[in-house]
């Protein structure tokens, strides 16, 4: 599905735009505003669901709005949980699990166009 991409001075969508896709068993995506260099993406895990551990080479940002998921980056595990947020640097294998319901919200530059 494509989405709307913005011009270079603005980029806005409204949530209802934000049409949710099912990339895998257990994850429910919406891409937000982007553009060439910036991208917003909005996940929901259900408990139990478990990423393929994978990299990019995309800056991520995550913070966790509501729940609670087992992160493994490069050699440090955690767990981020409510208004927790962690950088994932490009290149870096990293791989997340739900450890209960969660909706975490991603920013990542350069904009992913496979998520377009």
């Amino acid at each position: 599905m494509k989405y709307k991409k913005s011009s270079s001075q603005l980029a806005f969508v409204k949530s209802h735009e934000m049409n949710p896709t099912h990339p895998e068993s257990g994850l429910t995506r919406r891409i937000g505003a982007y553009n060439d260099k910036l991208m917003l993406a909005e996940h929901r895990m259900n408990k139990g669901w478990i990423r393929t551990l994978h990299s990019h080479p995309h800056e991520q940002l995550v913070y966790v709005v509501q729940g609670r998921i087992k992160v493994v980056a490069g050699s440090t595990t955690f767990e981020a949980g409510t208004g927790d947020s962690f950088v994932v640097s490009g290149n870096v294998e990293h791989q997340a699990s739900a450890l209960e319901d969660s909706l975490v919200v991603d920013v990542f530059t350069p904009s992913r166009e496979e998520y377009q």
